[in-house]
């Protein structure tokens, strides 16, 4: 699992962290969650490879903005200048992860990832460039914010669930714009047809 850079608290101390509901459900699913810290710089494919050796798989998790020079854009506003070093180095665990055919789960700012991996871009912050969209993030809310997803029909999500609909929290401001070649769309917001969950098929 691959964990944010730093958080800045405990008197300016800099923190690996991971949310503990994320933690919760994976243990609870039978796996043994790991954090792979980040470094700073650029690490080669070889490096990739062999930090991800000893696992089974790859979860890729929430957490700051995916800067938008990731996907060959400035960020409009500095507040969504995300952490490229972060985006490096899950990117390249990510192509790792690929490349030894290992399972791999992005979950909000992860899919987003998995996304601009592949090619694919966003939009940088969905009230200003989705004006007529809903409200995706309430920061007083946070993950009590919800609202439907419709699953598209005969494909992952709604083989595994049964249904063509449910209801999931949102704390997210950016979402998938360009889909990457290859991603197939298993999910978008019912009310205004936001991407929210994709799948890169075997």
């Amino acid at each position: 699992m691959a964990a944010d850079r730093e958080r800045v608290t405990f008197g300016g101390r800099p923190l690996i962290y991971a949310d503990r509901g994320m933690l919760d459900w994976l243990f609870v699913g039978g796996a043994l969650p790991v954090i792979v810290p980040p470094f700073a710089g650029p690490g080669s494919d070889e490096l990739y490879v062999s930090l991800l050796e000893p696992f089974d798989a790859l979860v890729l998790h929430g957490g700051v903005d995916v800067s938008p020079t990731s996907y060959g854009e400035q960020p409009r506003d500095p507040a969504w200048g995300g952490d490229r070093l972060r985006d490096d180095y899950e990117i390249g665990l990510f192509r790792a992860a690929l490349q030894m055919n290992k399972p791999v789960l992005g979950v909000c700012r992860g899919h987003q990832v998995i996304n601009v991996a592949l090619g694919g871009t966003l939009y940088q912050d969905i009230a200003t460039d989705l004006p007529n969209a809903l409200q995706h993030r309430n920061a007083e809310l946070y993950a009590s914010n919800h609202h439907t997803v419709a699953f598209a029909p005969s494909l992952l999500l709604h083989q595994l669930f049964g249904v063509t609909r449910a209801t999931v929290n949102s704390v997210h401001h950016q979402a998938i714009k360009d889909l990457a070649p290859g991603l197939e769309v298993l999910a978008r917001a019912a009310e205004d047809d936001v991407i929210e969950a994709v799948h890169l098929p075997a």
